[in-house]
């Protein structure tokens, strides 16, 4: 503990972080750096400013490097999803670090420091909300492989953990945001919320790092990370992807093309802490074949052409289609609601002639527009009866951008609009 306070105060007196690792690699590779934060705290207490202490994350970063490297996880690429996976760590780290260190000054503040403390633990709560990005890749990305090989219990007490940390973040950001002056009595109360959220978000860190990506790495093919790689990268980093090394030529894999089943050598080469939870009671791959025969392909999923059909009658809306022809090819009919009459005899129709006389040269006005891309969508109110109705007419495209034709969305908003205040007393956030 002394050490790691003399290395500290070190890189405070302004020596080089690379030249104490090497110095101090035998000892560095010993120590947890679960234990920086608490020396760091304990440095604020002896007088030196969080400013110079928030210096300090480098070397935390340099101890969780080596503190990795002496376990499990070594050797992955650059540019490879677990390699920024751990990049996303140390970001979520930092962030914790400096949470607690302000979240420590706040609970111990004079009255004349504590508004500048409480507003330093609020934008960095604000900055760290974006951990839900990092967490939504892990439980959409990497939980469905684990799923498929019958590893449940993993992701599910992972997953509770995570939604834990945002909803705390959540609910303290709510709190805070109706504190008007900040007593002794409120500044403990959020400093100790805070502690909570940075010590919470750091364990759950060297959980993934320590434990599931030396698993995940151990266990997925090059395919699998290949097919992670792609939707992560669509879905966003918290961080700057850099350098890439990794250069796969493996084809994506999704979990639902996989067997599941795991070797000896792949068990072998799992993490002691995953193996015994994971596999103390054994497992049983999920072998589920989601694509059936008469399916429908389609770009997210399969589905049988009855189940297309029962799917847009269960939906609150109505649509129309027209193609590029301005033909009508297709309308679904609702059992929540109806909207506008349609028949059958419509198919093959132009889509003006679908409306009346005096509608039709904004039907073919709109549709031009969408067709020349002058607007991403079109918004119309309107009355049928007593119902509100909200029509939107969106351009539908392909893959490439090309248009393909146009639909009409035609929705009942009636409830929303005459009772707003009941309806905002139902919204529950998940």
């Amino acid at each position: 503990m002394e050490l790691v306070k003399e290395l500290l105060k070190a890189v405070h007196r302004g020596e080089s972080v690379d030249e104490l690792r090497k110095r101090y690699s035998g000892v560095l590779s010993q120590i947890s750096p679960i234990e920086i934060p608490l020396i760091e705290q304990q440095l604020v207490k002896e007088g030196i400013s969080i400013d110079d202490i928030l210096k300090l994350c480098d070397l935390h970063v340099e101890l969780f490097r080596e503190f990795l490297k002496s376990r499990e996880l070594n050797g992955v690429p650059k540019g490879h999803p677990v390699d920024l996976f751990m990049k996303e760590n140390e970001w979520v780290l930092k962030q914790a670090e400096a949470l607690a260190l302000y979240a420590s000054a706040l609970a111990s503040a004079d009255e004349g420091f504590r508004k500048g403390y409480f507003e330093a633990v609020k934008r960095i709560l604000v900055e760290l909300r974006k951990i839900r990005l990092h967490y939504r890749k892990i439980q959409m990305l990497v939980f469905p492989y684990l799923e498929r090989r019958g590893i449940v219990a993993v992701p599910r007490v992972l997953w509770g953990r995570e939604d834990q940390v945002i909803v705390k973040i959540r609910q303290l950001l709510e709190i805070m945001s109706r504190v008007e002056a900040v007593d002794e009595a409120s500044a403990k109360l959020v400093a100790e919320k805070a502690l909570e959220i940075a010590r919470e978000a750091s364990e759950l860190v060297f959980r993934e790092n320590k434990i599931l990506y030396p698993a995940v790495y151990a266990l997925f093919s090059e395919g699998e990370w290949v097919a992670i790689a792609e939707i992560a990268s669509e879905m966003g980093w918290l961080v700057d992807v850099g350098e890439v090394e990794w250069r796969p030529s493996a084809k994506p894999v999704l979990p639902y093309e996989i067997d599941g089943r795991i070797s000896p050598q792949q068990i072998e080469a799992l993490p002691q802490e995953f193996r015994s939870m994971a596999l103390a009671k054994g497992v049983e791959p999920d072998n589920y074949s989601i694509k059936r025969e008469g399916d429908v392909e389609l770009s997210t999923g399969f589905l049988a052409p009855k189940e297309i059909n029962a799917i847009f009658e269960s939906l609150p809306l109505e649509v129309t289609y027209a193609d590029r022809n301005d033909r009508v090819r297709f309308f679904s009919e609702s059992r929540l609601g109806r909207g506008f009459a349609r028949t059958k005899t419509i198919l093959g129709r132009r889509i003006e002639y679908c409306h009346p006389p005096r509608l039709e040269r904004l039907v073919r006005q709109t549709v031009d527009e969408l067709k020349q891309g002058k607007a991403p969508y079109r918004e119309f109110w309107t009355k049928l009866g007593d119902s509100i109705i909200r029509v939107l007419i969106v351009p539908v495209k392909g893959a490439n951008g090309e248009y393909l034709g146009t639909i009409e969305i035609v929705e009942d908003m009636t409830e929303i609009l005459s009772k707003p205040e009941e309806i905002k007393r139902k919204v529950v956030v998940l």
